[in-house]
């Protein structure tokens, strides 16, 4: 059974990984299921991701997972992977992460500059880092 395009963003999918020897999988669900399914409170859109290398299972990594928001998110939605409480803790298949996002709630973020400093761009290096923090550390003089 697969899905067809009448499923929108609900069924398996089979994706391309931006890593060239791997493949990814993906599990999604839009929540609009999520009451029929008894589940209680607000309905979460929600997709599982997997990556297999050959025949071995992989776990995704952030560039994999950034790649499957794309594909199932517009690049202003904020989604997110969560850490649940130890007591909640499921994990029935090692090599997977989860996207996160409710349906009618909005996820509060921190401040970007909590994050990084965006006009640095990427840091590549140690150097690339020292060099930046020594011209801001000069430039509060």
């Amino acid at each position: 059974m697969r899905s067809t395009p009448e499923n929108g963003n609900n069924g398996a999918f089979l994706l391309p990984s931006v890593i060239p020897s791997r493949t990814i999988f993906a599990i999604a669900s839009d929540g609009s299921d999520w009451h029929v399914a008894m589940l209680p409170g607000e309905p979460w859109e929600h997709v599982s991701v997997h990556c297999e290398e050959g025949k071995r299972s992989r776990t995704p990594t952030w560039r994999e997972m950034n790649a499957v928001k794309a594909v199932f998110w517009d690049d202003e939605d904020v989604v997110m992977q969560l850490h649940p409480r130890a007591s909640e803790y499921v994990n029935n298949h090692p090599d997977t992460l989860h996207l996160w996002r409710p349906t009618v709630s909005t996820i509060p973020t921190p401040p970007a500059i909590t994050v990084g400093i965006k006009e640095f761009g990427e840091i590549k290096s140690f150097d690339d880092a020292k060099r930046l923090a020594l011209n801001a550390t000069a430039n509060r003089e």
